[in-house]
């Protein structure tokens, strides 16, 4: 089946747009930092400090489910179940971040969470409890007895 490419795929997709949000948030930060201005009264700097966590703590998130991801089509084996909780959160949040970015940025970018947040969704469809088991055991896995033939 093509269980282990989608995952594989999904993986390196999500590193990938780890990498991207740290480097735009550094970009941003850098921009924020030479403009010294203020929003609302809020210290430059702390914006600037704001902004490279909010980039690293995004990266490191994307990171982590790419890295789900890459084990599970590695170990040609499902996620666990906090695992897949961290995936259907990815999921979630590629869906909400494609709806904003559509009024913000454009239809290019809404494509692209959408493109990616149909990847995970695949992964995990892929590996739901009635796809079959590395042995081919599948529903007698799923403690169901083999129906003669």
């Amino acid at each position: 089946m093509t269980r282990r490419p989608i995952a594989l795929t999904a993986g390196a997709v999500l590193l990938a747009e780890a990498v991207g949000a740290v480097l735009l948030h550094g970009v941003l930060a850098t921009i924020l930092s030479g403009q010294r201005m203020s929003l609302a009264g809020l210290d430059p700097d702390l914006m600037v400090t704001g902004t490279w966590a909010a980039g690293g703590a995004l990266g490191l998130y994307l990171a982590v489910c790419g890295a789900v991801l890459l084990r599970a089509g590695f170990r040609r084996a499902a996620p666990g179940r906090w695992g897949r909780v961290l995936l259907v959160t990815c999921a979630v949040t590629h869906a909400v971040l494609g709806a904003v970015a559509v009024g913000l940025v454009g239809w290019a970018a809404f494509a692209w969470l959408m493109a990616v947040m149909g990847l995970v969704v695949l992964s995990l469809v892929a590996y739901g409890p009635g796809a079959a088991a590395p042995g081919g055991a599948g529903a007698e896995s799923a403690g169901e007895a083999p129906q003669a033939v």
